[in-house]
């Protein structure tokens, strides 16, 4: 059997058209814009529809594409910077968090998370939910988990429910002293819950960001954040911070 020399078979022709359509969309679309519809495409780049297909399904792959139902085919919003740290800088709810408060309520965690609070599993703890939105899209949903040690002077009064109580308790978040972080990514799929949030079917890939919150020699908060990895990519940094990468600099992922 003879040896196959990659470097001489040429690039798939879906391939070479995803290449001049990802230069369309830097050069002609604007994020959010609705491309003409397949046989427009087809037309003006002398294809098959099915070749066209092929190109616009790599695309979507690669996060610079998103098909709506009812919508069509838009150019997507840049990829958001999942940042993989050392250098710690803030607790969530400090100003410059992107994250918006959905909901807070006392819940019994999950028994590893109860295990990295140090609190015992059947306790209940604040359990925050937060969004991130880029370009008005979905990207992310977290999960925040704070024990009620770590908020001590929080009260029913000053935190009803809902958004209102999920601000009261990061405000009382801010009072400890943060002395470090240590974070972890995994690549997972979406729960049912989290697809719905962001928009995309269950079982979808995500990238999963789990955030330990350290004071005085504990766990004072644990964040679960799920990503879109259709919208992510990570970046390595010392900075610790999410950035939002614009441009052709999102074609390094």
């Amino acid at each position: 059997m003879g040896t196959t020399q990659l470097e001489t078979v040429p690039e798939p022709k879906y391939w070479q058209l995803k290449t001049v359509l990802s230069e369309a969309l830097d050069s002609e679309f604007a994020v959010g814009e609705i491309l003409p519809n397949e046989r427009e495409l087809a037309a003006r780049f002398g294809v098959a529809r099915a070749t066209l297909r092929q190109a616009l399904e790599q695309l979507e792959l690669e996060g610079r594409l998103q098909r709506r139902r009812g919508v069509g085919t838009t150019v997507a919003p840049p990829r958001v910077g999942v940042a993989v740290g050392t250098e710690e800088h803030a607790w969530p709810g400090a100003p410059s968090d992107a994250w918006q408060p959905v909901d807070c309520a006392l819940r019994i965690p999950p028994a590893a998370v109860a295990d990295a609070l140090g609190t015992d599993r059947a306790e209940r703890v604040h359990t925050l939910r937060r969004s991130r939105t880029s370009h008005g899209q979905p990207v992310a949903a977290e999960l925040l988990y704070v024990p009620a040690s770590s908020v001590p002077d929080l009260t029913a009064i000053d935190a009803p429910s809902g958004p209102a109580r999920a601000r009261a308790v990061l405000r009382e978040l801010q009072r400890l002293e943060l002395q470090g972080q240590e974070r972890a990514v995994e690549l997972g799929s979406a729960r049912a819950d989290d697809a719905k949030e962001l928009d995309r079917l269950p079982g979808a890939p995500v990238l999963v960001v789990t955030t330990r919150f350290l004071s005085a020699g504990r766990t004072a908060a644990l964040s679960v954040a799920t990503y879109r990895a259709d919208t992510c990519r990570l970046t390595f940094s010392d900075s610790g911070a999410v950035e939002i990468h614009h441009g052709p600099e999102r074609q390094a992922s």
